[in-house]
């Protein structure tokens, strides 16, 4: 769900946001729009910009397209493409009937940089450089969505991303087979990949891809209150930490400022954090990155295990992800991706046989005999004339002479036995 608003009305919900909070505003807001990024003093995020504001980090913000006007992205997005076969080359025109400005938010809540020193709306590391990579959804984009994820995500590493937010879900936890390659090229190259979670007011009741996908770091959503947000969040045992997902503010693609809810927002905030991670421990791979992420959040006060399905490790706290001493780790802490394939991609994952043995050589079989045409049952061929017919007839000459011979006996012996008469 999504709720636009006037400058008057932001005003108005900086009060409120401030009243219900319980952290000290900071200088900064006595700045209307900035007062009301109530995430970035109640979760660490200013703390955080005393050691870094993520120079140096590239974050890759896949979704509609970042707009090109507001002032707040200038110097910000420093490359981008459309893979939707609708936008534009630089990925910067809106697309989507509906969500054009959905990229803009995004952007906005990871990395803009506001209007002056201490005023507008700023990202969460507004020092680090935005990759806009254009998607479109739905029947209006004439690349399959699957293939234009696939596409976006191996254009960002290949253009240097260090972090890739993706802002959006199927609905369903099972994925296409080229996600496979392309999230593990992802990981191959070092890459923190932070998804959002999804939301109930947008039918999804459980996280679906690419949340689903081993080893991303999957987002929640909690209310300015830190509970789990009934509209704007779901839940799912692949959630790894929550962060503000209600009251979000975002910058549009034509400079309007608006009031927004949704886990597509809490998932920037953390891609923000991530590229505070990144540019504080440089030295640090993907999986330590994520590691201190999830091993510093706060425990949610209504999470009844860790990780909680609602909340994950718990709340996001920027200041201590940066600064807390955590231990290393060799494996991502959110799965294997190439373990998952191997279990579950047994078609393509088994090995050729290797022989025990070397093979027998058979000889070859003589060549055929030559076919012989056909001939007609009614006549006699050779072999009838050779073993048949020629054997028969000098059978019967020899019966008939035998016959023959009888026959001349016999009369003999009547005229040699006849008495003559008187």
């Amino acid at each position: 769900m999504r709720i636009r608003a006037g400058l008057a009305a932001l005003v108005a919900a900086a009060t409120v946001l401030l009243a219900g909070s319980t952290a000290t505003p900071s200088p900064a807001s006595s700045d209307p729009v900035r007062a009301a990024e109530y995430w970035l003093d109640e979760y660490g995020v200013t703390q955080a910009w005393t050691t870094t504001r993520g120079e140096g980090v590239r974050i890759a913000i896949i979704d509609t397209g970042v707009g090109r006007g507001p002032v707040e992205f200038e110097g910000a997005v420093v490359a981008g493409t459309d893979v939707s076969g609708i936008g534009s080359p630089d990925g910067r025109t809106p697309v989507g009937a509906v969500d054009a400005n959905h990229g803009s938010w995004v952007a906005s809540l990871a990395a803009s940089r506001g209007t002056g020193a201490n005023t507008g709306m700023i990202g969460v590391a507004p020092a680090s450089e935005i990759l806009s990579v254009s998607v479109g959804f739905g029947s209006s984009a004439t690349v399959p969505f699957t293939q234009q994820i696939a596409e976006a995500i191996r254009w960002s590493v290949d253009n240097g991303a260090d972090i890739i937010n993706l802002s959006l879900t199927t609905n369903t936890p099972d994925w296409d087979r080229s996600w496979d390659d392309a999230f593990l090229y992802a990981y191959d190259n070092d890459v923190v990949v932070v998804v959002a979670a999804g939301n109930r007011g947008s039918g999804t009741s459980r996280v679906g891809a690419p949340a689903t996908i081993p080893g991303v770091l999957t987002v929640g959503g909690v209310d300015p209150q830190g509970r789990a947000s009934l509209e704007a969040s779901t839940q799912g045992i692949t959630i790894g930490v929550s962060a503000p997902s209600e009251n979000l503010l975002g910058v549009s693609a034509d400079g309007r400022l608006v009031l927004w809810n949704g886990t597509s927002g809490a998932a920037p905030i953390v891609a923000g954090i991530a590229a505070l991670v990144r540019a504080a421990h440089p030295e640090l791979d993907a999986a330590n990155v994520i590691n201190r992420i999830i091993r510093t959040a706060d425990p949610a006060a209504a999470a009844t295990d860790v990780p909680d399905p609602l909340y994950g490790y718990g709340l996001v706290d920027a200041a201590a992800a940066v600064a807390a001493s955590v231990p290393l780790v060799s494996e991502n802490p959110m799965g294997s991706l190439k373990d998952w394939i191997r279990l579950y991609r047994r078609a393509d994952t088994g090995p050729a046989p290797i022989p025990t043995a070397d093979p027998v050589q058979i000889p070859a079989l003589p060549p055929a005999d030559a076919a012989s045409r056909p001939a007609s049952p009614l006549l006699p061929s050779s072999e009838t004339l050779l073993y048949g017919t020629l054997p028969l007839m000098a059978g019967s000459a020899a019966a008939i002479l035998v016959a023959l011979g009888v026959i001349a006996a016999v009369r003999r012996i009547r005229l040699a036995s006849r008495t003559p008469s008187r």
